[in-house]
């Protein structure tokens, strides 16, 4: 596939101590592995997990990401996301169905989607 017929996207890199770790949380979101890299074994992991078209990057890099980074995900199934981590999503004031979770590392991840 060329550059020319790939999706443009953001992908956001959030920064974690262990990737096996970090993609098991990030799993439990509905995220799947796609791909790990290290330079050599031993060295740290850059991992690239997603949810259908919404992708992130998982970084043991020091340099890559600052600790405690927040992304706001917005995906259709709130509830149930946050049934599965024994939390409650909320409706704001600005028309949105959210909820907020701090996965192993300590990274805020944002999940809302527009009210009905």
């Amino acid at each position: 596939m060329s550059i020319e017929e790939t999706a443009e996207q953001a992908i956001p890199i959030l920064r974690i101590a262990d990737s096996e770790t970090a993609v098991a949380w990030y799993e439990r979101l509905g995220f799947a592995e796609e791909w790990a890299h290290r330079f050599e074994p031993g060295f740290p992991a850059f991992v690239s997990v997603a949810r259908g078209p919404v992708r992130l990057f998982l970084s043991e890099h020091e340099g890559d990401a600052r600790p405690n980074g927040v992304v706001y995900l917005r995906l259709r199934d709130v509830d149930a996301i946050a049934a599965r981590f024994g939390a409650k999503a909320e409706d704001t004031e600005w028309g949105a169905r959210e909820l907020e979770l701090t996965d192993p590392d300590g990274n805020r991840i944002r999940i809302g989607m527009p009210r009905d």
